[in-house]
Order: structure tokens, then C-alpha cells, then sequence
């Protein structure tokens, strides 16, 4: 397994985070999307789109308990995933308790060697620190590789499904975990 840690982003990191997400996402949606839908979600253009979003989401971001997180391996400067979570945005949650984790991506690469499980704690850290108590994520219900890492770390889904309009539709299913002890 290889070493690495994972800091808070800086705004320098946007462009990785971009390269990161648009590398993720192709591996990711390549059998899910339609070719056509996943070529504009990862194009050079949109690339440079998702570099503004995640430099905003570093500089400026929207309360104090939304974070950036990146992975980085031991010895070398160039970021190897992310995640970014803060206060749940559905509303059956309530997020003054209620984390949600918005993005989790690793390079396909180094996907298995860590860096994952390292950010997933991070971030689950963090978010507890941050009073939070559960957090919930969104995965594509055919992406098994998430669900199972996901499901290893202690979330489990929780009964909540959608679809995302991609072209076409993309199931996805929310999961759940417990950050800190139940309130006596």
C-alpha cells in the first residue's frame, strides 16, 4: 500500500482537483452515461469549468463547515484524490446534525493503494469535530466498486434512491453512517 496523507486544499489545488474529478468521472460513467454526455462532462472545457467551481469551493466557501480535503503521496506534490463534504442538503435532513459527503474521488490509478480510506476518515473527522452526528453520501447504484468501499468503511444504504438525468437515467442510492454517539 502506498504512503500518503491527506491535507486541507489550497487554492492551488484546483486545477488538480478538476484533473482528479474529470479522470474519476470517466472511469466512473464510462458504461453508465452515454459517450456523448460523458465526453462533455470531461472535456477540456468543462475541465477548466470544474477548476473555477472547486477554487470557489476552497476560497469562498459557502459556511465555515463545508471542506476540501486532498490526498497526496508521501514524497510528492501532485494531489491522488479528494473529497469535499459539509452540512446535508436533502430535506429529510436536517444540517445542523446531518454531514454530507458531496465528493470522494481518487485517481483510477492509484485507486486501492489508500487513499480513499484515508480521505474517508479525514473527512469523517473532521465532520464529527464539527458537531455533526451522520453523514450520507450519493453513489451510482451501478458503480459497485464505491458501494462495496463504502459499505467496508461502515455506511450502509438507507432506503433513499433517485435518478440523475444524464442523457438518460442514472440510479443512485444514498448511504449512511453514524460520525459520533447517539445524544443520551
Amino acid at each position: 500500500m502506498t504512503q500518503g496523507f491527506v491535507r486541507a486544499a489550497r487554492a492551488s489545488d484546483a486545477p488538480e482537483l478538476a484533473r482528479v474529478q474529470v479522470a474519476s468521472w470517466r472511469a466512473s460513467f464510462a458504461d453508465v452515461v452515454p459517450d456523448e454526455v460523458l465526453a462533455e462532462l470531461t472535456s477540456a472545457a468543462a475541465e477548466k469549468q470544474w477548476t473555477g467551481r472547486w477554487l470557489e469551493a476552497i476560497t469562498t466557501p459557502p459556511t465555515s463547515r463545508h471542506r476540501v480535503h486532498v490526498a497526496v503521496d508521501a514524497g510528492k506534490t501532485s494531489v491522488t484524490g479528494f473529497a469535499a463534504a459539509g452540512p446535508a442538503t436533502d430535506g429529510d435532513l436536517w444540517p445542523g446534525t446531518d454531514a454530507e459527503l458531496y465528493e470522494l474521488h481518487v485517481l483510477p490509478d492509484v485507486t486501492g493503494q489508500g487513499h480513499g480510506g484515508r480521505l474517508l476518515h479525514a473527512v469523517a473527522d473532521t465532520l464529527a469535530e464539527d458537531g455533526f452526528r451522520t453523514a450520507c453520501t450519493w453513489a451510482l447504484s451501478a458503480d459497485g466498486g464505491r458501494l462495496e468501499f463504502l459499505e467496508a468503511a461502515g455506511w450502509a444504504p438507507d432506503g433513499s434512491h433517485s435518478n440523475l438525468d444524464m442523457g438518460v437515467r442514472v440510479h443512485v442510492v444514498r448511504l449512511h453512517t453514524r460520525l459520533s454517539p447517539a445524544p443520551d
